[in-house]
Parts: structure tokens; sequence; C-alpha cells
């Protein structure tokens, strides 16, 4: 008796010790890999070239969803079916929010494209879960192609195991889903049938192509589905049957979950988890082939759960998804003061957040409003729907609203076949469970954009470890930046503030190093979702609505031209890298000299110009007297190593002078002081740059663009024969609190939406639309 209570201890004790090493690797897991949501705004779906797409994001923390202040920057591109790039943006983001604008190329295809959004930290995981959306491209001067008739290659069709394997002798769920080339889910129904091919299941899809069945798959047998579709039949194979493994099952069960888990006899953990929070982690024997967990549903967080099945030797053997539909919190009341409007009349719409108990919160929410028609219907993807939903699960969610707001047994078993049907998740496990410090190759970009680049030894054609680098950006704001390799020859240079187009001047010190060449890359994310787009389809009957659309994009475009090509001009810290200076010295307060030699020698008390062997140098003095070597020099914010280039600069070109008479530490760099002269102009003042500095275009963070709204005040203005054939009213990025906005109707007729999307400091998002009428 002794002996059976002690071994049923030290069995009690093993299964406990291994649940909790899973959930302590979890944790630490967690800790070190956090997960950034981003979800994007873009003011309605079907744009033509020459329109402008305008955006507003949202980053959020992906286990609370609340606003993150992390990323300083989220990267957007618009792609198309073969991921070539034919827009990209870098967009500045502060507290979790940020808005941008891409302008249409003119020879873009007519086609569906991606716009997809994500941030460097993001980069280190899966790509699945970078925002992605679909929008189409009209080109009016191309024709489009159209769909040909349905067949068997018309449709991608995939069967999903519960817990992700079938076994043989041992009943299993299979859950299907069938999507066609527009993307939208097929009504396909089949049968199952072996080797011999008798048939051992008949299934038929219940919502959106997908659907479930169960039969219990035999050794030694391969199984096939036969599927039929709009009078057009296929062949499938299902998933190889293993000789052993495990299957999980999962039964709601009304306040709690059954889940039973079917395989040779032994200890089995089930280990479960909402958005990176534990929830559940328990530990069962199986005896006679089976186990059974009970979970309660209370003890799970709103959305997706995950549910993973261990073995003994901490192998995840299973793993399947719950979904726990998440209250509404954030409610937006919005509507125009009329149903019905004349054209050219002032439209006013109320915005009110509000939560559960109808009490007005602060929300930081965004605004489009647009007409619709057989070109653009309402875009009902939103920001509730994508957070708690979309951003969890690979691929495009059709129709997510109808899973969030339908509470019905069929709602319920269509959910359930989405969440069958995601396989394994985002979890690398043997990752998380072999407790090894993890390794990133992108950082988070907390201060701002993070320039990358590589340096080589051009001699051995190998990385080049232990150089310091700088890139300048010309111009009479001093920015320059400092990177030392590392022992793969990477550059990092942590920028500030960096905005607009323009060039970026990369070198080492040339008096130095001679051997180098530095390769500056793309910080845009080379990884790609394996989602392709649906095929593009021109509904017949939208001939006149497409020239409705281009002659409107037209007509704005030549009489609005400048205003749709107004920037903001950021606001930001204007002082150099080396704050304040020692002294500036304005060459128009000194009589000028002919030469740059004359002028340093005979107002700047901070220096000794030497010049040895056909040499320039300059000595800087500072009250304990010389410092060694020379100084480093900038130029419009360009460092120039070889001081003889500055002493052939025309001193009536330059500015300002600004002197640091002491050692600067600047990164990994140490100076002997700073002289940093500005031109008037900011174009270096002649300066010939060094042969081997790497000169190349470069684009900072995407200056902000103003949305441009006629106003028809008074008569006069209300009369102008300049025609209005806007169909985008209105676009506000940030409608903070609520209130009341404005904006008037164009000359165009017809139906129009209002959307509105918006997220509380605390993560709860909502959406709210509106419509009414122009004649």
């Amino acid at each position: 008796m002794l002996l059976t209570s002690a071994l049923l201890l030290l069995m009690l004790n093993s299964r406990a010790q291994v649940i909790q090493e899973v959930q302590n690797s979890f944790n630490a897991y967690k800790q070190t890999a956090l997960q950034e949501k981003v979800f994007v705004h873009t003011d309605k779906s079907t744009y033509l070239p020459g329109e402008i797409i305008w955006f507003k994001i949202y980053c959020v923390d992906g286990n609370d969803h609340k606003p993150l202040n992390l990323s300083k920057v989220v990267y957007v591109e618009v792609l198309d079916n073969s991921q070539n790039p034919i827009a990209q943006a870098k967009i500045a983001v502060k507290y979790g929010v940020g808005d941008g604008s891409i302008y249409v190329p003119v020879t873009v295809n007519s086609g569906n494209y991606k716009i997809r959004a994500y941030t460097s930290w993001m980069k280190n995981f899966s790509p699945d879960y970078y925002f992605e959306k679909k929008i189409t491209l009209l080109n009016p001067l191309k024709s489009p192609e159209n769909l040909g008739k349905d067949n068997a290659n018309s449709y991608e069709i995939g069967f999903f195991p519960e817990g992700g394997n079938l076994v043989s002798g041992i009943e299993s769920k299979v859950a299907f889903k069938a999507v066609g080339k527009n993307g939208h889910g097929v009504a396909v129904t089949g049968a199952i049938v072996n080797n011999v091919n008798d048939t051992v299941a008949r299934f038929k899809a219940l919502k959106f192509g997908m659907g479930s069945f169960s039969f219990t798959p035999a050794a030694n047998n391969t199984y096939k589905a036969i599927i039929k579709f709009n009078g057009a039949s296929a062949t499938k194979s299902l998933p190889e049957v293993n000789s052993q493994g495990y299957v999980m099952k999962l039964t709601d069960k009304g306040d709690q979950l059954e889940v039973t888990v079917k395989g040779a006899d032994g200890n089995v953990y089930l280990f479960a988890h909402t958005r990176q929070v534990v929830k559940a982690a328990e530990s069962m024997t199986i005896n006679n082939g089976m186990a059974r967990f009970m979970v309660n549903k209370s003890l799970l967080g709103d959305g997706i759960s995950s549910i993973t099945i261990f073995n003994s030797a901490k192998q995840a053997v299973c793993e399947r998804l719950y979904f726990k539909r998440p209250p509404q919190k954030l409610f937006i009341d919005a509507g125009s003061d009329q149903q019905q409007y004349a054209l050219r009349k002032k439209v006013n719409v109320n915005v009110s957040p509000k939560d559960q108990a109808g009490k007005p919160v602060y929300a930081n929410m965004s605004m489009a409003v647009y007409r619709i028609d057989s070109l653009q219907d309402i875009d009902r993807s939103n920001i509730f729907d994508y957070l708690w939903l979309g951003s969890d699960l690979k691929g495009n969610i059709e129709s997510a609203d109808y899973y969030l707001k339908n509470t019905n047994a069929e709602a319920d078993e269509a959910l359930d076949n989405l969440m069958l049907t995601q396989g394994w998740r985002r979890f690398d496990w043997n990752r998380v469970l072999e407790n090894k410090p993890l390794e990133f190759n992108y950082l988070p970009e907390y201060n701002g954009h993070i320039v990358t680049a590589k340096i080589t030894n051009t001699l051995t054609n190998t990385p080049a470890a232990g150089i310091m680098t700088y890139i300048g950006v010309p111009g009479k704001r001093v920015q320059v930046y400092a990177s030392q390799s590392d022992s793969l020859g990477h550059l990092l240079y942590s920028t500030k503030d960096f905005y607009g187009p323009g060039e970026i001047v990369a070198q080492t010190n040339t008096t130095l190093d001679t051997t180098y060449r530095i390769d500056v890359q793309s910080p845009f994310s080379e990884q790609y979702s394996k989602v392709t787009l649906p095929k593009f389809e021109f509904l017949n009957g939208s001939q006149s609505a497409l020239q409705a659309h281009s002659v409107g994009v037209q007509v704005l475009n030549i009489y609005s031209a400048n205003n749709l090509k107004r920037f903001f001009t950021p606001v930001v810290d204007s002082s150099a890298f080396y704050g304040k200076p020692y002294k500036t010295y304005k060459l128009d307060d000194f009589t000028r000299f002919t030469t740059m030699e004359e002028d340093l020698r005979e107002y700047v008390s901070e220096d000794n110009i030497v010049r040895s062997k056909g040499k320039f140098h300059i000595k800087v003095l500072n009250d304990h007297g010389f410092l060694d070597g020379d100084p480093l020099v900038l130029i419009d914010g360009v460092p120039v190593f070889d001081v003889n280039k500055i002493f052939t600069v025309d001193p009536l070109k330059v500015r300002k002078l600004e002197v640091i008479r002491d050692r600067f530490y600047y990164g990994q760099s140490a100076h002997e002081g700073i002289f940093s002269f500005t031109t008037y102009k900011g174009d270096l003042g002649g300066v010939e740059l060094d042969p081997k500095a790497v000169v190349i275009d470069y684009e900072g963070l995407q200056l902000h663009r103003q949305f441009y709204s006629p106003v028809y005040d008074s008569e006069t203005q209300a009369a102008s024969r300049i025609p209005d054939f806007r169909n985008l009213l209105f676009w506000a990025p940030s409608v903070n609190n609520g209130g009341k906005l404005s904006f008037y109707t164009s000359d165009q007729a017809g139906k129009y939406v209002g959307v509105v999307q918006g997220i509380t400091a605390n993560g709860d998002a909502g959406s709210q639309y509106f419509t009414f009428e122009v004649k």
C-alpha cells in the first residue's frame, strides 16, 4: 500500500513538473517575443491611376490590443499578385497611430492588389501575420481580363484533420475549405472514398466553402475526396494516415469545453493560451486509449485561444483553435444631419464614441466618406473584426463580421469550421521549449527609422568587421549618423526625424580605410505570405461607372493639382546631433575674404590651420590646449575627411560654421572636436565627394500630405464654374474624441457612405457606417 502511494505521488509530481516546464518556457518566450498587430483603415478599396490612397495606421499590442508606443515606423506597400511592389512608403507612428497616402501610378495594370503593412520588429516573425487587405486598381486605358468558365482548376481545396493528423483506427473530424479564384468560398459537396473506392463519408459545405465530416481511417489505406461543384468535379487526396499518433476532439458542453485525446496509453498534457497569456495547463493519463480534459470556458480569454496537446516527451502532438466571441465595448454613434443633400451643400456629421453603458469615452478615430456604385461598394473591413479574428488567422476571411455578429447554431458551427481550417499556428514549439535566447534579425525602431547596410572588403569580397562608417543626409539641417560594422559586416544607422525624399551619402574615413564598399539595403520585407490574390473580374455593366470615375480623377488632377500636392513640414528638432555648439560663426557678420583658409585663420579662434606636405590640417584649441588630430569636418551634414576639400569651397556659399572644441563621442566613434559648415543652398557648396562614397536616392519617413476638400460657404463659391467630380468627399485621419465634422458635397449625385473606425487607450475597438444621398 505504501509502495503504491509512493509510486502514485511520484507519477503526479512528474506530470506536474512537465506541464510546469512547458508553462515556464512559454512565459519566457512571451517576455522576449512581443507581438505587434497593425491595422490599416483605407479611405475605400477601389482606385484609378492618378488617385491617392489615404490611410490611417493603428499599431497595437498583440496581447491586449492597446495602442503600443514601441515601433515608430510602419512600412506600407502595394503589391501585385507576383509580390512586386508598385508603391512603398515609410510612415511615422507615434503612440500607436499614424497616417499617410500613396499615389496610384498611371502605368498600373487593372487588377487586384494587396496593401500590406508591418513594422521592422514584425519582420522577425511570419509574414502571414502582416496586415494585408485586397484593393482593386482599375486603369481605363488598359483592357481588363475577364474570368473564364469555372473548372476543376479554378478552385483551391484543402483538408484539415482536427488536431493536425489522421491516425489509423481512431475516428477523426476533418474540416475542409474550398475557395474559388475570386477569393470567395465555393458551395461544394462530395464523398470520401478509400483505395478500393468504397465511400466512407460524405460532406457538404456549410458556409463560405467550409464544412466538416467525421470518419475512421484504416491502416494501410489511402483516401481521396470526390468533389462536386457547379456541374464540375475534382479529386483531391486527403492527408496521409499515420499508423501511430494522437487525435484530439473538442466538444462544446455549454460552460465547459470537453477535449478528448486518443492514442497510446501514457501521460498527455493540455496547454491553452489566449494571445500568449496562459489560461489552462493540465495533465492527464490516457487509459484504454483515451483521456478527457474539461476546460471551463470562463478561464479562456476573448478571441482566439490555442489548445495544444503534449506527450510525455514535451512534444506538441495536437493543436487546434477555439474562438470565444468578445463583447463590443466601443460604440461609435455617427450620422449626417440630413439624409439627402443637393449638390455643393454642407454636410454636418456628429461622431460620438461611447462605452457599453452609453457613457462618452475618448477614442482615436478616422473617417472616410465616399460614393458607392457598381465599382465601389461599402468596404466592410473594420478594426474590431481584424484585431479579434483576422490578425490571428492565416489567409483571407470572407465576411468576418458574420462570425462576430451572429450567435445562432449555424454561425457557431461555421465559426468552428473556420478554426479547424487553420492548421498549426504561429508558434514553433521546438523553438519555444529549447529555452535558448531568441535571436532576432530586426530591431524595433523605437526612436525612428533604422537605415541598414552591409560593408564588404573589396580585396577579399568578405564582410568587413569593426569598420567605422558614416551616412550623411545633405541639406541645411545637419543629419549625420555613425555605425561600426559587426562581425558579419552589418551596419545600423539609427536616424531621428528623417523625413522626405532625398539622397544619402555613405562612406568610411577614406584617409584610413580605402578598400571597402558599403551597400545600403532596402528596409522593406522580402518575405511574403502564401495568400494569393483572387483573379480580377471586371463586371459587365460597370463601364459607365468606370468612365465617370475616370473623368472625375482627370478633372481633379487638372483643376486641383496644386491642392493635391500640399505637404505638411513636420515639426522636428532642428539642432544637430552634437546639440548646442560651443560657438556659431555666421560669416555674414564678418568681412568676407576670398578663401576659406583666410576666413578660418582670421575669424575662428578655436583652430590653428596647419599645412604640411600639401595637406591642410585643423587643430582644435580649447582651454587645455590643442586636441590631437583633425576634427570631424561636416558640410551640410556630410563628413569630409580630406580637409583640403573644405579649403576649396567658395566662402560666399557658406552661411555659418558651428564649432565643438572638445573631444566628442558619437556612438562608437570619437572625434577631436567638430567643425560643421552649412551652406545657403544645402548643396555641399561644390565639394567633390570621395569616389568611394556611395550616393543613393533614399526616402525617409513620408511627409504628411494635406487632404483637399473644396469649400462652398458663399454663393460665389457655390456658383464657381470649376467642375467638382470628387467621389471621395472627406478623409479625416485624426477624429479624436469625436465632435462635429463638416464637408461639402460635389457635383456627383448618388449614394454616399461614411465609415468611422477607432480604438480607445484600453484597446476597445469599434466602427460605424452611415449613408446619405446627393441629388
